[in-house]
């Protein structure tokens, strides 16, 4: 039986708006690129690796010249300045001249410093052709565009009963590659997973592809790199790594029909859902609800978090995104839908069925 949550209005929305309550509510995973789980990962994090340790090694190198040079250089008192000339032109006063030795120490350090400069440029292209080398054999095939503020996911296949469209969670099989192509619908986002791949910029009106490859099963967390507006900041989403067959078993799961209420309660938060703005905006599969303008709520109840990754999915917090979403995340395109309490618990009842 389910429980009754009585939700008054204020409340809902109170739930929901204190900043600093919503962000430490949902422990989200790390963004880590020095923790790679795939093998594109570890390329970038190899070119990383020997960036930095050369350099390190030339500002040693360059640390040690500077402080032996100072040790090296003529001193003086007030009474008697340091010469810092070794001959004298009658015509244009004192001219310095440097030792032999020193200079062939500058000349030697810009040899030295041009090779490094070109190798690690060699090291660059090496890198981005590794990347490029990704065997695409049996590859997941998704399509990801970026709306202003979330993500919409597409599993794409070859029958077309099998497609279908999610939101801000992407699931995928470990060590099997994943062509991911990418597309915008408004303004410049950039896709970024940096425990997996580099990123990659999204542009209106052009069509990019991503291709990585899991090789640890966890959770992965991606963010929108590129000021995209308001809620930039505000625009993540996660990766699932998990085994083939439990992959499977999620593909399968979402390309069912949402499940019918089994109650009175359900059966009314579907029709309150059917007959107010929901419907407008939102798609069910299996009961006529097919706008495309937010995000499918097919399986939203089997989604970690709300908003991509605004907040965590829990009952208080749905209640407080329905009621009025832009006192959590101003700008976005959903409008305050100013339910009764009991409308709103009926709908939130439907909703937790939505798995």
């Amino acid at each position: 039986m389910t429980a009754r949550v009585v939700l008054p209005l204020s409340g809902a929305v109170a739930i929901a708006t204190a900043t600093g309550t919503v962000q430490s509510a949902w422990a989200a995973p790390l963004q880590d690129a020095l923790r790679p789980a795939g093998v594109q990962a570890s390329t970038i994090l190899d070119l990383l690796n020997l960036t930095v340790i050369v350099c390190t090694a030339v500002f040693a190198a360059v640390l040690i010249a500077f402080f032996w040079a100072l040790w090296r250089a003529p001193r003086g008192t007030r009474e008697t300045p340091a010469d810092m000339s070794t001959e004298a032109d009658s015509a244009v006063g004192p001219k310095a001249v440097a030792e032999p030795g020193l200079r062939r120490a500058v000349i030697v350090a810009t040899i030295v410093s041009t090779v490094l400069l070109f190798g690690l440029i060699f090291a660059d292209v090496l890198t981005d052709r590794a990347l490029a080398r990704l065997s695409m054999r049996d590859a997941v095939q998704i399509e990801v565009t970026a709306h202003q503020w979330w993500w919409e996911i597409r599993y794409n296949d070859p029958q077309a009963s099998n497609v279908f469209i999610t939101a801000n969670e992407m699931h995928i099989p470990v060590g099997q590659p994943v062509l991911v192509t990418l597309k915008s619908s408004d303004v410049i986002h950039s896709f970024w997973v940096p425990n997996l791949h580099g990123k990659k910029d999204l542009i209106p009106g052009r069509t990019a592809t991503i291709r990585f490859r899991a090789d640890h099963a966890g959770e992965y967390r991606g963010q929108c790199a590129e000021f995209c507006g308001y809620e930039h900041a505000l625009m993540s989403f996660l990766v699932i790594a998990e085994t083939p067959d439990k992959y499977a078993a999620w593909l399968a799961h979402q390309r069912q029909d949402a499940p019918p209420p089994s109650n009175e309660l359900q059966t009314r938060g579907e029709q309150i859902f059917l007959t107010h703005s929901c419907a407008m905006c939102h798609t069910v599969q299996g009961i006529g609800a097919n706008a495309v303008l937010g995000p499918d709520l097919t399986h939203v109840a089997s989604r970690q978090t709300l908003a991509a990754g605004t907040l965590p999915n829990t009952p208080g917090h749905l209640a407080g995104w329905i009621v009025d979403a832009q006192r959590i995340k101003p700008g976005t395109v959903m409008p305050p839908n100013p339910l009764a309490p009991d409308e709103l618990h009926a709908l939130l009842a439907y909703m937790a069925t939505l798995r």
